[in-house]
Parts: C-alpha cells; structure tokens; sequence
C-alpha cells in the first residue's frame, strides 16, 4: 500500500468514526424534541373512544410510563445492537419499514440529481461562455424562477398538465417507470437551478485565469479550452452543491413525494409525525443523517480525484 492508499485510508478511518459522535448528538437532539410535541402517543394510537385504562396499558407497552431519561438509556442500547426499535402502528421492525421504502428515495433523489446535472451543467457553462447576453439572461431568469418556484406548486401544476389535461403521465403511484417521471422533475427543477447558478459563477472565475488565457494562445480549440482547462478546475465547487443537493434529495422529499403519493421517506416520516410513532421518526431521521454524512465523504474523497494536488494527511 503506498504513502497515499495508506493516508486516504486513515482519513476514510477518521471520518467513519466521527460520524458516531454526530449520530449520537442526533439522536439526543431528537429523542427529547419529539418528547415535546404537544400529543400522547398513546392516545392517539387508543383512538377517541378509549379508556383511560386502554391508554394506561399502551403507554406501559410503548415504554412511555418510564422516565424519560430512562427511556433514552434503553434507546441507546437497542441503537448499539443496531436495533432501532417497532414501528407503535405496524409493530414490525423499524429498520424493515425504512427498508421497504428506501429504495424509492434514492431512485426519486438520484434521477431528479441525474436530470438536475445534465440540464444545470451546460446551462450554466453557456452562461459563463456567452456572460451578459440574451441566453445568459435566459438562464439565470430560468434559475431564478426555479429556486423562487414553491415545490408542491410545481408538482400540482405538473399533474394538471400532465396528467389530467394530456394523459401523458400517470399523477401518483409507483409501478413504471412513467410514476418517476414527474417527481424527479420536480425535485429537479429546485436543484438545476442552484448548480446553473455555481458553474456559471465558477466557469466565469476560471475563464478569466492565465492558464485558460495561455491555452487560447497556444491555438487550442475553444471547445478544448472549456471542457478540459476550465470546466475540470471549476468543478470542486460544482461537485460541492451536487454534493450537498443530493444529501438534501435524500432526505428532504417530504412535499414531493406527499403530493405524488410516493412511497418513500418522506412520506414514511410525515405519516409516523402524525402518528407519534416515536420509533419510525427516530429511526428515519437517523438513517437521513447517516446518508447525508456519506454523501459528504464521498463528495471529499472526490476531491483528490479531480484535482491532484488535494491529499489526505
């Protein structure tokens, strides 16, 4: 293993373990938050009609009539065991609900991510290449319009054209890959607009150094001089949003896959919400953190990647 493997291995090493501590304090945070939203689980779970003795019982079978530092001790220990409890309103296991649905966030985030690239890249590179002309303004008005659009606007509109207008595309649901079509457009419309915005930004910085003006000297074609100089020493911070959107995908579709009746998360995290099963929340808002922590890994070890003069020590 040579000096750079070993150091890349240490640094991998050394942000694993720091993401116990950052899950601990995430689960801190979280267990005694939810504790404080107004509503009995019990109750809820009992229904209108039930006894006092009904609600007694459930609390004792949820663990809730413990004190509630109590409660967090068994929690930790169960999350040791990597056992994140049972769902209060399926009582199966916590991780196999999340399980269930993890898939269909990840498909919504990574082709809403994958569109967000293929048309935010290129827009904002003819930004950076044509700056202050009428495409340019196109562009950015469209980038504007884009993160100023509402989500959940977005995608009732796209149902009414889509699908209650043309009947080109079904309004909600998962089966084909037509049921993918909408949300992930929807969720890209709010991202392509922040990586538009952060390439043109970067290329127009690149654009204007000396080793773009000495590559343009040389006779280089002009397509050779974006894409090979510019485009590849202006990608850290575009690879930085792509980064951090993406984490955000994942964990952030709540609206969108509520309005297209996606069977993801988000929708797992609002029903438990309404719910107050404390387990699922828990247990889902730790698996949000861990993806966004690796994301973030992932975007730093691809640093190195791109631009060689990035090591690890």
């Amino acid at each position: 293993m040579s000096l750079d493997e070993l150091s890349m291995f240490q640094y991998i090493l050394k942000r694993l373990l720091s993401t116990l501590p950052v899950l601990l304090g995430i689960s801190l945070l979280l267990f005694f938050m939810l504790r404080m939203l107004p509503g009995d689980p019990a109750q809820v779970l009992a229904g209108q009609m039930a006894s006092p003795e009904d609600i007694k019982n459930i609390r004792q079978q949820l663990g809730l009539d413990k004190p509630i530092f109590v409660q967090y001790g068994i929690f930790l220990s169960r999350l040791a065991k990597l056992d994140l409890g049972r769902s209060a309103r399926t009582q199966n296991p916590v991780i196999k609900e999340i399980w269930a649905r993890l898939p269909n966030t990840v498909l919504l985030a990574v082709t809403a991510i994958t569109l967000a690239c293929l048309f935010g890249i290129p827009a904002g590179i003819i930004s950076a290449v044509r700056p202050y002309t009428w495409i340019d303004y196109l562009f950015t008005s469209m980038a504007l319009f884009g993160i100023s659009m509402p989500v959940f606007w977005l995608g009732l509109m796209l149902i009414v054209i889509f699908s209650l207008v043309l009947h080109w595309l079904p309004a909600g649901g998962i089966g084909s890959w037509k049921h993918v079509i909408l949300p992930s457009f929807t969720l890209a419309a709010f991202v392509v607009a922040f990586i538009t915005r952060i390439t043109r930004a970067s290329m127009i910085e690149t654009l204007s150094q000396d080793y773009t003006t000495t590559a343009r000297s040389k006779g280089l074609k002009e397509q050779v001089v974006i894409v090979k100089h510019a485009l590849k020493n202006a990608l850290i911070p575009i690879i930085t949003v792509v980064g951090l959107q993406f984490g955000l995908l994942l964990g952030g579709a709540v609206l969108t896959e509520t309005v297209f009746a996606w069977p993801g998360l988000g929708r797992l995290i609002v029903d438990s919400i309404l719910a107050r099963d404390y387990p699922v929340i828990q247990g889902t808002i730790l698996i949000f953190g861990l993806l966004y922590i690796l994301v973030n890994l992932v975007v730093d070890l691809l640093y190195a990647y791109i631009d060689p003069r990035i090591r690890y020590a």
